[in-house]
């Protein structure tokens, strides 16, 4: 039988389930339900099971025990099995529970739990606080291919406000869910009813809620005043309506309403991490952001989770994404992938590109003739700063790796973590702590060895369209690895700083811009060795600007988005970067890779 059939692997489970039955094993048979729970929650053969099970052991609910590491689907079956036993109320609770677990899973799309008559055996306000549960677990708005499963209940939220119509908690909540499941008209509906039956500080954000998603934000914006009007001292809804003003084009407002906020609690986290959005979005000063991190990393316990950081950093170069490489050749390249070897490709670079890029080039395209005219001054073959470990070696304007390949464990790992995009610095940082047992000589070794991406949807793009893009990334997590190496030693003297600094000075490359994010990153989660970062960072840009004017700069650009997203940069090098970024020589990768790379950073976006 195929393995990713649930319905047929649910049978499995039942036929098993049945024969324990028969020879009196309800232990082994509840254990074979829950497993069919799992694969298929609404199957009608399940429940006659489990029904069957529920007979046979006179209703034992201790078969399917709860505690603090209790299976989905023992959770699933004695919810059934309470609102069997007219318990509904227990049951839909562990029901809610299961779906904060597992948000996909259709739970409730069961007939008890969407029949009319439920909500009269249900106490309204418990109803509404299992809504609000629900409301809990999931995105708002909830994504469309996501929302069946939630549909449930949105029908018994339905059936409870025919038998409750004015009671206002339960309308509040109801509303919630249905914004977050598209039912927009319906949720300013029961929003604006909930707040004529009783006029509250909730039912006004509920309703300010509601109008904001349907896109009335005078509306929105007045039911919130009300809401501050009624409770003072709820910071939360001060950074609601900023937002909701710095949304509609309204920051200078959006700015007043948390500065008043802070000026009640400096240390509000809702009004902290809007107030460095906002700041951010106002003047393009990475301060702001560093200094959001900072007080995340200060305030851990923070309560519940934000999104400010990663947003503002989102499809950012180097803030939350590694920068696409451009660039004659692999202009080449991609037209090359696009022709799917119609003809040969040549082209004639009127200067050496550098060496990832010409070796990226020639493995993904072995027939693509390059010929270099010349080797313009300052030679791009050699170090800026002499290495104590090369990594290229040149024969004429051929580059060739000096350090030999990386073991297949560490070609492995890489290949399970490499991606274009990442929430932000520090949760870059984090995520790298997965090469921290990688060997340092195998982490060089993917620098120059790159393995081939892996056979998954983010990796049959790169190859089949860009793979200079993955080689960048194996660079880019091979050095935040690095950042891991070693850590027991202190900053100023240690292997990590050196042989990054190395890669920093070293031969003109890609590999260039991944080291000094890899500094860039540590400045970030480190405030003590921000100043040094500074400097370094600071000296390589002067050092390309200086280079520039004597011939192009493939890396020029990138380094300057690298220097912008810099803690503790002195303003001339700031301006510098600025310059560099906007100035005529910028590059814009053409067309089709931006369509790429917006496929890339929005198809495959990782968790943060």
């Amino acid at each position: 039988m195929p393995d990713d059939d649930p319905a047929l692997s649910a049978q499995e489970e039942l036929a098993l389930a049945r024969l324990a039955l028969g020879e009196g094993d309800l232990r082994h048979a509840a254990s074979h339900v829950a497993a069919a729970l799992v694969q298929a929650p609404t199957l009608p053969e399940v429940h006659e099971t489990l029904a069957r099970l529920n007979a046979a052991s006179g209703g034992d609910l201790d078969l399917f025990p709860i505690g603090q590491h209790a299976f989905v689907g023992a959770v699933v079956a004695r919810a059934h099995l309470l609102a069997a036993a007219g318990r509904p109320a227990e049951g839909l609770d562990l029901l809610a529970a299961a779906t904060g677990y597992a948000p996909g899973a259709d739970w409730a799309g069961v007939p008890w739990v969407t029949a009319p008559g439920l909500p009269q055996r249900l106490d309204p306000e418990r109803t509404a606080r299992i809504l609000m549960q629900i409301c809990a677990a999931v995105p708002d708005p909830v994504p469309r291919r996501r929302r069946d499963p939630l549909r449930p209940y949105l029908t018994l939220a339905r059936n409870a406000i025919t038998v409750h119509p004015r009671h206002p908690l339960l309308l509040g909540a109801a509303s919630a869910l249905a914004r977050r499941l598209g039912e927009v008209a319906l949720a300013v509906t029961w929003a604006a009813r909930g707040v004529r039956a009783e006029p509250s500080k909730l039912g006004e954000v509920w309703l300010g809620y509601a109008y904001r998603s349907a896109g009335r934000t005078r509306d929105a914006l007045a039911a919130l005043g009300r809401a501050v009007e009624l409770d003072p001292d709820d910071l939360a809804v001060y950074a609601d309506i900023a937002g909701t003003l710095a949304d509609n084009g309204r920051l200078d407002e959006a700015l007043d309403w948390i500065d008043r906020a802070l000026a009640k609690d400096p240390t509000f986290d809702c009004a902290v991490h809007t107030a460095h959005r906002l700041r951010f979005q106002r003047d393009g000063d990475v301060a702001h952001l560093v200094a959001l991190a900072d007080f995340v990393r200060d305030h851990p316990d923070d309560t519940h989770e934000h999104g400010d950081l990663a947003e503002s950093c989102r499809s950012r170069p180097w803030l939350g994404q590694v920068t696409p490489a451009a660039g004659p050749v692999l202009d080449a390249l991609r037209q090359a992938l696009a022709a799917q070897g119609a003809a040969p490709v040549a082209v004639r670079l009127d200067a050496l590109e550098p060496p990832s890029a010409m070796r990226t080039a020639a493995a993904a395209v072995p027939g693509l003739d390059v010929e270099v005219a010349a080797v313009a001054e300052p030679d791009p073959r050699e170090p800026r700063r002499d290495p104590t470990r090369p990594l290229w070696r040149y024969e004429g304007t051929t580059a060739a790796p000096t350090l030999p390949a990386p073991s297949a464990e560490a070609a492995e790992r890489i290949r399970q973590l490499a991606h274009p995009a990442w929430p932000h610095p520090p949760a870059a940082y984090d995520a790298a702590v997965a090469l921290a047992t990688v060997d340092l000589d195998d982490l060089l070794g993917l620098l120059v060895h790159p393995p081939d991406a892996p056979a998954t949807a983010l990796g049959q793009v790169l190859t089949g369209q860009d793979p200079s893009l993955w080689v960048r990334c194996v660079q880019v997590w091979a050095c935040l690895g690095l950042l891991h190496h070693r850590t027991d030693e202190p900053w100023a003297g240690s292997t990590r700083r050196r042989v990054l600094l190395e890669l920093v000075w070293g031969v003109e490359d890609w590999i260039t811009e991944a080291a000094l994010f890899a500094l860039v990153t540590a400045a970030w989660v480190d405030p003590g060795v921000r100043p040094d970062v500074a400097r370094v960072v600071a000296e390589r840009l002067a050092d390309a600007a200086a280079v520039a004017r004597e011939r192009r700069v493939p890396i020029a650009v990138s380094l300057a988005h690298l220097a912008l997203a810099t803690p503790d940069l002195d303003p001339a090098t700031r301006d510098l970067a600025g310059e560099l970024v906007s100035g005529p020589a910028r590059e814009t990768p053409p067309g089709a890779l931006r369509r790429l790379w917006h496929r890339l950073t929005h198809l495959f976006r990782p968790h943060p």
